[in-house]
């Protein structure tokens, strides 16, 4: 098992640079799909470091540093910000706001980590750019927008993006969580879970508030369809298998007086087994056409608002690359991950080729905060990641990563 060698390692001066890169992406998020200025940032970055460079998707960046005869190996990260109103009192706290599909302004920040994910992607592509002596082969960043949406791979993809990059034998990424800053988790197979969001939109009929009976009321109609949908999880999935039925928002009526004709309700779910979403989603519409039937209301419409596929890890791939972080970090600093509840569309970009990809996670605490208690969680207006050893961990394991294939 070959270290990697000293021109793939981090000067006093990179490591400065790679912090500083970090502060202005973290005070200059922008909402999803919408990354212009970032995708400009970014295109600039890596062709300053002779990468060939374009767009795709929209504000996607891609990075091709070829470098000789070799393997073809892609690395991925994503690039939005979500609408959070940051209150972590930093210096270099986001004050950027957006511009919602709606037209609503919202403020902006990166709660995500996805600016830890951009740096550590620029300072790995800057290494190896400067240490081609020491690998062979060819490397494709992918600067992915739309995470938080789910959208962002997609856009890619279907913009020819492995018409336009090499197409890697294997793909890999990275995020940041609230884990102990200098260590990093991964596991076999399943990762995250595949992700179902939809609007459902309620129609009743309107009336005074004195004369229900001149009305159906799209409110009580709502609230049984709300409390029904709560018992698939706990009535209809074994409870050996894992699932999350979500409301996240309900709007209803403008006036307490006023029973209006229609509500509209979001839902999001959660599973990892393709026969556990089949029973999940079919039991969601049977719920909503059957409650919306027993009121004598119209068929309800059913809209999708996001879908992101699981996030699978390739076991051999990912049994390979424990043994390289173990030897590059130590035993010690390499946890055993387990599959949560979060979603990613990352792994999309290797199932539209059917290649394998690995995903791993590292720590963004350090053993002070973490024993104060929970600490802010991705999405938090709080959340902010210690920036060293966090930063260098994530350099680390993504330039070990890429040696593994590449280096000679």
């Amino acid at each position: 098992m070959s270290n990697v060698p000293q021109s793939l390692k981090m000067t006093e001066a990179m490591a400065a640079d790679l912090v500083a890169t970090y502060k202005h992406l973290h005070a200059n998020p922008e909402l999803s799909m919408q990354e212009q200025q970032t995708a400009d940032y970014l295109a600039a970055r890596l062709e300053s470091l002779g990468l060939e460079v374009f767009r795709c998707g929209g504000t996607g960046v891609v990075g091709v540093l070829r470098n000789g005869a070799g393997p073809v190996i892609g690395f991925r990260a994503d690039t939005d910000g979500l609408p959070v109103l940051e209150d972590t009192g930093l210096d270099y706290a986001s004050k950027a706001t957006g511009t919602l599909e709606d037209g609503t302004e919202v403020p902006v920040m990166h709660a995500c980590g996805h600016d830890t994910h951009m740096a550590t992607a620029l300072k790995t592509a800057e290494l190896y750019a400067q240490g081609t002596d020491d690998w062979a082969g060819t490397i494709v960043f992918i600067l992915q927008p739309g995470e938080e949406v789910g959208a962002g791979a997609k856009a890619m993809i279907e913009d020819g993006l492995w018409d336009k990059a090499p197409k890697p034998e294997v793909i890999y990424g990275q995020h940041v969580m609230n884990g102990l800053a200098g260590t990093v988790a991964t596991m076999e197979g399943a990762a995250m879970t595949t992700a179902d969001s939809y609007r459902v939109t309620v129609f009743g009929q309107g009336s005074h508030g004195s004369m229900p009976e001149h009305s159906i009321d799209p409110i009580v109609l709502g609230a049984a369809m709300v409390m029904r949908l709560q018992t698939i999880v706990s009535r209809q999935v074994a409870p050996q298998s894992a699932a999350v039925v979500t409301i996240g928002s309900f709007h209803s009526g403008l006036k307490e007086n006023v029973i209006p004709d229609r509500a509209v309700f979001t839902l999001n779910v959660r599973t990892f087994e393709a026969e556990v979403r089949e029973t999940v989603l079919a039991s969601i519409k049977r719920i909503i056409a059957m409650e919306a039937a027993a009121s004598g209301a119209p068929e309800p419409l059913i809209e999708d608002l996001s879908h992101f596929p699981p996030l699978y890890n390739d076991p051999a791939q990912t049994a390979l690359l424990i043994e390289q972080f173990r030897d590059e970090f130590g035993a010690e600093q390499v946890l055993p991950g387990s599959p949560v509840m979060g979603s990613e569309d990352f792994g999309a970009l290797a199932s539209a080729l059917g290649v394998p990809s690995v995903f791993w996670f590292f720590g963004g605490n350090t053993a002070q905060t973490l024993a104060a208690g929970p600490p802010p969680a991705n999405h938090s207006p709080f959340f902010a990641p210690v920036i060293e050893p966090t930063l260098s961990t994530g350099v680390q394991a993504a330039v070990r990563a890429l040696y593994s294939k590449v280096g000679k």
